[in-house]
């Protein structure tokens, strides 16, 4: 019972320190920080230049959906990193050995269609 609340009450301890310190930082803040406000400092600004054009401009759809495929075989990385950090491990286990070669030969598979598809569609051509 002793062992279980004691977990508790670390995380409890955890807590209150990050949520002081952040409300320790706010304050500070607040309080020491300068109040000097300027035309330059309320202008708009991205990524060190001026801001060229108008924010409401449209982007072609085409921008979004590269960035999603961007995301999306990110994310099939991020997967076949472990995987083939234990590929020696998961061959050697009994039953295991064709069962993940097959599901990663799936996965794999599944979006290589996926990326055919799309570059059928012309979805990856810049007009």
């Amino acid at each position: 019972m002793l062992q279980s609340q004691l977990g508790y009450i670390s995380l409890l301890a955890m807590l209150v320190v990050v949520v002081g310190i952040g409300a320790a930082i706010g304050v500070i803040n607040y309080v020491l920080g300068p109040r000097r406000t300027s035309p330059v400092k309320q202008g708009t600004f991205e990524c060190g230049s001026d801001p060229v054009g108008s924010a409401r401009a449209r982007f072609s759809v085409k921008f979004y959906l590269v960035a999603i495929f961007f995301i999306v075989f990110d994310i099939e990385s991020v997967f076949m990193y472990p995987w083939a950090a234990l590929f020696r491990e998961l061959i050697v286990e009994p039953g295991l050995g064709l069962a993940t070669v097959a599901e990663m030969f799936v996965f794999v598979g599944i979006l290589g269609a996926g990326l055919a598809y799309v570059w059928r569609r012309g979805a990856l051509d810049w007009d």
